[in-house]
């Protein structure tokens, strides 16, 4: 039966898709920034603007970034996915998003909405046509079409962590007054990074405050949503690209004018506190459904807002890999009391050193308490190897998390719960990150690593995680079923085989020294980078020269990959003296992988410097540089 038109204009006219009917949407949004404001009860912020904001809106006092550093955490802003998931974890990894999927601006466009992003994107995806109307420093809402309804995102880099240490710097707080926490060492450079912190934090919220008056002097106060939230924790070294609290709890405040107050989340109320977890994955689905699109069901998110609202999840989920230039596999997850942390690389430290972060002086005087020892046990974690296979802290009781529970009899109930969440998670999502990220690519070639890698004859998840989890365990006994391991028929159980081994030293390296020697002609790069680690590292003098042989084969990007390289690179920088011998190869060595985008080219060329540094030589100059 046809409708009359008339009766198909009045449909379309109340429908909540129609322009008049739907909410403005703006995201105020800065750079590495934590919950240190006022509305979080923190007496050193002075952040008026996003205050008031809170005081007739509403905070959410548990909000997670999903990862502790740029790229990965938009990645999952702009998806509504967990980047692991998309095998997308790494800094500017740039994969494929998997078919048929598209950003959250796309959606909103083709309901309507002028999207506007001003301007940083930095996702690790490579964008599947044209995401925004506009997406530049010109980039504004007023450029809107009459009558459109705007989704506009501006983002203030104020605070981001190269502003913490750029100098000279004029002090508003008094570096006396900052509170240092328990991890790091109480001195001058400290309180000064932490103090100018603190300052920048009050320089975005007066940009939040100038985007709101903006906005109110257009008379569109009424009509519009606010979030204003941080990408991630501080920018400060054990905040930045650390998966605890401190590099994951974010500020995210939401405010809806009277006429959208009943698209709120059921809790509204103004100047309410929610106890709701919220995260980065919840972003996209809950602003399609303030727009009244339904979200696509493969997003790993929950709506907490709109007609599509659901209820909230019980836990939050973080992750770290590779952090710039350095590999890490951590996961982590909390209750909103608690939070647990898997290492699966307890041979590297929480401190690796990332060159963007040893730029801050804060990172230097702290290594050097450590090397001096003259750190406590607090300050020590950060730098120690190993670092422990897994790590518990009470929240409530330790906010700076530096009592590790796990192995405290009386919190054993949590730490199963939250390790059986964690890998249940895990398991839910598809998490590709336990394959390295050069194994990643070589499977996936061109296409989506989520869509390449979706069945089990792609990439066995069980086997593959089963071994990750003895490799990462320390058990001494394990070392049979390391040796079976190195026999497996798929390339990611035999490289968790391998690092097994490099994890336990030199007595497991010997025990396997006959399969460590076969692995270094394995058809996978990637495992044959982690056998000449552990033999290199920890076997006999004769198997040296072969491990670096090994090494220099695969840390040139055009015999091998970019990312292959990267590990590589790596190793040689983390073999020291006993790599000179390839400092000849380093120097002349090609950085520039033509089948891989430029982003990861550059941290090859990053490596490259510091190897050559490490040995006493001038990189040179890139011409290059990169905030993140």
């Amino acid at each position: 039966m046809k409708l009359p038109l008339s009766l198909l204009a009045l449909a379309c006219a109340l429908s909540p898709l129609a322009a008049a009917d739907r909410p403005n949407i703006l995201w105020l949004t800065s750079e590495d920034h934590g919950p240190q404001m006022g509305c979080y009860g923190d007496p050193l912020a002075r952040t008026p603007h996003v205050d008031a904001l809170a005081a007739k809106g509403m905070i959410f006092k548990r909000a997670w970034s999903n990862a502790p550093v740029c790229a990965p955490a938009r990645t999952a802003i702009i998806s509504g996915l967990f980047p692991p998931s998309l095998g997308a974890e790494h800094m500017r990894s740039e994969v494929a998003m998997p078919a048929g999927a598209k950003m959250l601006p796309q959606y909103l466009r083709e309901a309507g909405y002028y999207c506007t992003n001003n301007a940083k994107e930095d996702y690790n995806l490579t964008k599947p046509g044209q995401v925004w109307d506009e997406s530049s420093a010109q980039a504004h809402w007023r450029k809107r079409p009459a009558g459109a309804p705007f989704f506009a995102v501006f983002n203030a880099g104020q605070s981001h962590e190269g502003q913490v240490y750029r100098r000279p710097h004029q002090a508003v707080l008094d570096p006396a007054a900052v509170r240092v926490p328990a991890y790091h060492p109480d001195t001058p450079e400290v309180r000064r990074d932490w103090a100018q912190y603190y300052d920048n934090v009050s320089t975005v919220d007066a940009v939040a405050g100038g985007h709101l008056r903006d906005l109110a002097a257009a008379g569109l106060a009424d009509d519009t949503i606010v979030f204003y939230y941080g990408d991630h924790g501080p920018g400060l070294p054990r905040s930045k690209r650390w998966p605890g609290d401190s590099g994951l709890r974010v500020p995210l405040v939401v405010h809806f004018p009277p006429k959208w107050r009943h698209l709120a989340p059921k809790e509204y109320a103004p100047g309410a506190q929610s106890d709701r977890l919220v995260s980065f994955v919840d972003l996209a689905p809950t602003v399609l459904s303030l727009a009244g699109i339904a979200p696509p069901a493969a997003m790993q998110g929950r709506a907490f807002a709109g007609p599509h609202q659901v209820d909230g999840p019980a836990y939050l989920h973080g992750f770290r890999g590779r952090m710039d230039e350095r590999y890490d596999l951590v996961r982590s997850v909390t209750d909103g009391r608690y939070i647990y942390l898997r290492n699966y690389w307890p041979h590297v430290s929480q401190g690796q050193r990332v060159r963007t972060q040893f730029q801050m002086p804060t990172t230097q005087v702290w290594r050097r308490f450590f090397d001096e020892g003259r750190a406590n046990d607090a300050q020590s974690i950060f730098w120690r190897e190993p670092k422990a296979p897994e790590e518990l802290y009470d929240l409530h009781s330790d906010p700076d998390e530096v009592r590790n529970l796990a192995s405290a009899p009386e919190h054993r109930v949590a730490l199963e719960r939250l390790r059986g969440e964690a890998r249940a998670h895990a398991a839910r999502i598809r998490d590709l990150g336990f394959l390295p990220e050069a194994e990643i690519h070589a499977r996936a070639g061109r296409a989506a690593p989520r869509d390449a890698l979706a069945t089990d004859a792609a990439y066995p998840f069980a086997r593959v995680v089963a071994a990750a989890e003895t490799a990462a365990g320390g058990d001494p006994g394990a070392v049979p079923q390391l040796q079976a391991y190195l026999k497996d028929a798929d390339s990611g159980v035999r490289y968790w085989g391998v690092m097994g081994a490099l994890m336990r030293g030199p007595a497991a390296t010997q025990a396997m020294r006959e399969g460590l020697v076969a692995a270094l002609e394995d058809p996978s790069a990637s495992v044959r980078i982690a056998a000449a680690q552990a033999l290199a590292r920890h076997g006999a003098a004769s198997d040296l020269p072969r491990a670096l042989d090994t090494l220099r084969a695969c840390a040139d990007p055009t015999r091998t990959s970019a990312f292959a390289g990267i590990a590589a690179m790596n190793v040689i920088d983390e073999l020291g003296e006993r790599a000179r011998p390839l400092l000849g190869f380093v120097r002349g060595m090609e950085v520039r992988d033509p089948q891989t985008p430029s982003r990861n080219n550059d941290y090859v060329q990053r490596l490259k410097g510091i190897v050559l540094e490490r040995f006493g030589e001038e990189p040179a100059p890139t011409g290059r540089k990169k905030r993140n």
